[in-house]
């Protein structure tokens, strides 16, 4: 797999893809993947103002990043202008509520799209022997998870107990669109306490020895 990855990695490719998808920020600056540069202002800020999207083709971070932006255009932008617009109001070398979520969600931030609404409360209870267990069939067929986070894509090429997501909710559809909506109506004082961790090492079939006491490793499984 690392080997697959290493073999298309270049900023050229990744350019060319942005390019001809029209990706752009918020403030309407094409996305580009660049070299990092010695005198590059605070991330979010130079991204906002340039495009221009600091990007070292061997670290698979920056990799697993650029892709999301290629995936998730809309949500990318809408995380970077809303870094952009709260900083300045942030306490001196710290990060508010808000820009905390946004921070966690671009890296370990996973989607879950459901109709099941049994299934979403065992969910949003934390149940989690019943939900990927008990329900492991249903689950299977009515409850998708999309991983956003770039963090945790990097992580599952080395898959390992306790990978978590802290995910959002959403209707099917197009899940950049809705993605990108909810964060930019997230309520004044948002935190991360809006989003649901999801042990997501325990969906059925994701790791190896998944049985009834799996499940019940408090460790990883916390209620």
């Amino acid at each position: 797999m690392r080997g697959f990855l290493h073999a298309g990695r270049s900023l050229e490719n990744l350019n060319a893809l942005a390019e001809s998808r029209g990706i752009r920020t918020e403030s309407g600056k094409p996305i580009r993947f660049v070299l990092p540069g010695a005198d590059d202002p605070y991330y979010e800020i130079g991204v906002y103002q340039s495009g221009c999207v600091s990007t070292r083709p061997e670290n698979l971070h920056d990799w697993f990043n650029a892709l999301a932006w290629l995936a998730f255009p809309r949500t990318k932008a809408r995380i970077n202008a809303l870094h952009a617009r709260e900083l300045p109001n942030d306490p001196k070398g710290r990060r508010g509520p808000l820009r905390d979520l946004l921070t966690i969600f671009d890296e370990g931030g996973a989607i879950v799209t459901c109709t099941d609404e049994p299934l979403l409360a065992l969910l949003r209870s934390a149940s989690w022997r019943a939900l990927f267990w008990e329900n492991r069939d249903r689950v299977r067929q009515e409850l998708k998870i999309t991983v956003f986070g770039h963090a945790v894509q990097e992580q599952a090429l080395e898959p390992r107990l306790g990978i978590t997501c802290k995910a959002i909710v959403l209707p099917e559809g197009n899940l950049d669109e809705q993605a990108a909506r909810w964060l930019g109506e997230a309520p004044a004082g948002a935190s991360p306490k809006m989003l649901l961790p999801v042990p997501i090492f325990g969906y059925p079939g994701w790791s190896e020895g998944q049985d009834a006491r799996f499940y019940e490793d408090k460790r990883y499984f916390r209620p």
